[in-house]
């Protein structure tokens, strides 16, 4: 069953025909109701009309002998004010639902019959009626009865009527219900013929729908396997000409793929200048020891250092970079950058730190912030002439930390490169002095993960000026004032 009912397509068919079914089977059962009350109130009213007729009869004092209650086939019952029959249609043979189940007049009835002077004016519905006068409340009451050997159902309408002799007599009179069955009976027979047509049309109708829906997902699906099995993800999926969700999910699918195919080449980019990088100070480190190994007197042992550094320097980079890049969130501790800021500078010639004296606190990762602060010292002092100046400083709900120096500057059309992996802009400057150019791109990374900036403008000593931008510690500062 849940194979059957696998796909959208089949799921949307059996959901469709549900609700139509259920909605068919609602209006049917009041259609049906509907119909049996309209014409069980249409019998009622013939039922009436005919205990009417015999009552305006009685009313001018017509004998019994001389009543006419054969009306149509229906079954007339006259009863008096005791209940005892004293009329009835000539081939009733049996009657039930109005309360008198005799179908015989009693022998002592007769046209002149004795009336008690004393009885109860008032008839059974609680009207008070003069002579000639009838009723004009009507009771209805459903029954069946037997006239000249066949059986119906009826429904019976009793109507009171005051006469001069014989007191108050209540006519009951019926009208058949057979066209009531009938009605009902056809119009259930034909709703179980067509709602199962019905039914099959909407599941059909649907399905062909449905199919011509989802052919543009299927597409996707069909292409974006075939991306899969080739691994091309320059390749991008058909986008409809629909302008609704599946062409909004096409262009959005497109979308993820340029986003992937960029990840990727800037990954496969990364992996090969990371080849480029560590190959230099790897092949310089086994110069060295292979020359070491056959000339011991000319080993460069400073050299040897200076490399192995640079190496662990460089893998040190990558594998940060690889953590940044893989989503690694940064601890959420609270971090004073303001001394970071001086433990940074510690020990470094020429620089100098001002800025707020107390606590001036971010959240983030410590050593991830205290490598920010020193890749931009580093980069500050290989350009600068003489002097570097670091600023901490609150700004609204921000931090600042601005990193100054009076060198060169940034050119403007470069303000953005300088932070791709491993651009450097000076071409001449030797690998050695000028890095393998990773550190503005880390110091970039790790402040988009702590949810700052990095941005780069001119110093007022005519150098580059370096801001990083940090969203304050409002518990931390909180805690300081």
């Amino acid at each position: 069953m849940s194979r059957l009912f696998g796909s959208v397509r089949a799921r949307a068919t059996l959901a469709a025909t549900l609700v139509v079914a259920v909605a068919l089977v609602a209006a049917g059962t009041a259609v049906l109701l509907s119909l049996r009350s309209n014409l069980l109130g249409e019998a009622g009213t013939q039922a009436e009309r005919s205990a009417r007729e015999v009552a305006t009869v009685l009313a001018v004092g017509t004998p019994y002998a001389d009543l006419s209650l054969d009306v149509d086939d229906r079954p007339v019952q006259v009863v008096d004010d005791d209940g005892v029959l004293v009329a009835a249609s000539e081939d009733l043979e049996r009657i039930s639902g109005t309360g008198v189940d005799a179908v015989k007049p009693q022998p002592a009835a007769s046209p002149g019959g004795e009336h008690d002077d004393d009885a109860d004016d008032d008839d059974d519905s609680g009207e008070s009626l003069e002579p000639g006068e009838i009723g004009g409340r009507i009771t209805v009451s459903d029954g069946s009865a037997t006239i000249d050997g066949d059986t119906e159902d009826y429904r019976f309408a009793a109507v009171p009527v005051k006469t001069d002799d014989r007191g108050t007599l209540t006519v009951y009179a019926g009208a058949p219900l057979s066209a009531e069955h009938g009605a009902v009976n056809t119009a259930l027979t034909v709703m179980l013929i067509g709602f199962p047509l019905l039914l099959a049309v909407v599941a059909w109708v649907t399905w062909l729908v449905t199919r011509r829906a989802l052919r543009p997902v299927e597409g996707i699906r069909r292409e974006m396997a075939a991306i899969t099995a080739s691994e091309d993800l320059a390749r991008r999926v058909p986008v409809p000409d629909t302008h609704d969700e599946v062409a909004r999910l096409a262009t959005t699918t497109n979308e993820t793929l340029a986003a992937l195919e960029s990840s990727v080449e800037r990954q496969r980019g990364f992996v090969a200048d990371a080849s480029h990088e560590l190959r230099s100070p790897i092949a310089s480190l086994r110069t060295q020891l292979e020359v070491a190994a056959a000339h011991p007197e000319l080993l460069d042992l400073d050299g040897a250092v200076a490399d192995t550094v640079r190496l662990q320097r460089l893998a040190a980079d990558l594998l940060l970079l690889a953590r940044l890049d893989a989503g690694e969130r940064p601890a959420e501790a609270r971090v004073d950058l303001a001394a970071l800021a001086r433990e940074a500078a510690e020990g470094r010639t020429g620089v100098r730190v001002r800025g707020a004296e107390g606590p001036v606190s971010v959240a983030g990762s410590r050593g991830q912030l205290g490598r920010v602060l020193a890749n931009l010292l580093d980069n500050a002092q290989r350009h600068a002439r003489s002097a570097v100046e670091v600023t901490v400083r609150r700004d609204g709900d921000a931090v600042v930390a601005a990193v100054a120096d009076d060198g060169d500057g940034v050119p403007t059309a470069d303000r953005e490169r300088i932070f791709e992996r491993f651009v450097r802009l000076d071409a001449a400057r030797s690998r050695d002095d000028g890095g393998a150019g990773l550190g503005l791109a880390i110091a970039r990374d790790v402040a988009v993960r702590h949810g700052g900036t990095l941005t780069v403008h001119d110093a007022p000593a005519g150098g580059a000026l370096f801001e990083l931008r940090l969203p304050g510690d409002r518990a931390g500062t909180a805690r300081d004032m």
